[in-house]
């Protein structure tokens, strides 16, 4: 009969996940700072099943399932946002041959478009960081025709008519101005198809390049094109915290 208690030590699980040493992890569950499925714990003896506990550390989700993967892909321009092509063309799945496991993207990016795209296989934060009732900005800098009129912001900001319904911009600003040129940075929550291009190109700014640079709080920053990194574990938090898991 095996007398093993059932589950691993809390400590020894926040550890394996990245969040302290052993002994530092003790004094978060100490100062009170864990919780676990909802409920603050303080004694060390505690165990859980990684497999099933949701536990926050600091109020923020902590991910302990060793088998789940959390990147963000630079997506070149020209690249498909697929896992297969069966025209040949280049396509996401091909920067990820070899991979034990199965990721899928999250969302998308057509393929004249470049910048952040998540990869993952948890599938619920996909799910959820997709659907229209988590309102999750994205950020995108574009190169359109300059100089950009004054009135524009305040026209996006207020919501423009497309023949799928109306859509406006969270945010909207010129970071720079130069000859017949301008780079503008667009914040939306909206999923809708090629919708930065469309919602520009109604207020007559044509988007020569676009770029998505960040996704939440999770930001492009310098990540080369075609490169991708694993999530910093703030990063996969804040991402929870956004739609609320």
């Amino acid at each position: 009969m095996n007398s093993e208690p059932e589950g691993v030590r809390l400590q020894k699980v926040l550890s394996r996940a990245g969040v302290a040493s052993r002994r530092a992890a003790e004094d978060l569950i100490a100062q009170g700072r864990v919780k676990v499925d909802g409920a603050v714990v303080t004694e060390f003896g505690r165990r859980v099943d990684p497999d099933q506990a949701v536990i926050h550390v600091d109020d923020v989700r902590v991910v302990v399932r060793e088998d789940m993967v959390y990147l963000a892909f630079n997506k070149p321009r020209g690249v498909h946002t697929t896992m297969s092509d069966d025209r040949g063309r280049p396509c996401v799945g091909d920067y990820i041959r070899g991979r034990d496991e199965r990721l899928f993207h999250v969302g998308r990016l057509d393929a004249d478009t470049e910048g952040l795209l998540l990869l993952t296989n948890d599938g619920d934060l996909a799910h959820r960081l997709m659907h229209p009732s988590f309102t999750v900005n994205k950020t995108y800098l574009a190169e359109v025709p300059g100089p950009v009129p004054r009135a524009i912001g305040r026209r996006l900001r207020e919501g423009i008519e497309l023949e799928d319904g109306p859509v406006r911009v969270d945010a909207f600003r010129v970071v720079d101005t130069s000859g017949g040129r301008a780079m503008v940075e667009v914040v939306l929550h909206e999923g809708r198809n090629h919708i930065v291009r469309r919602l520009l190109a109604a207020v007559d700014l044509p988007v020569r390049t676009l770029v998505r640079t960040q996704i939440g709080n999770v930001h492009l920053g310098n990540q080369r094109s075609g490169a991708i990194r694993p999530l910093t574990r703030p990063e996969v938090g804040s991402l929870f915290a956004a739609v609320d898991l």
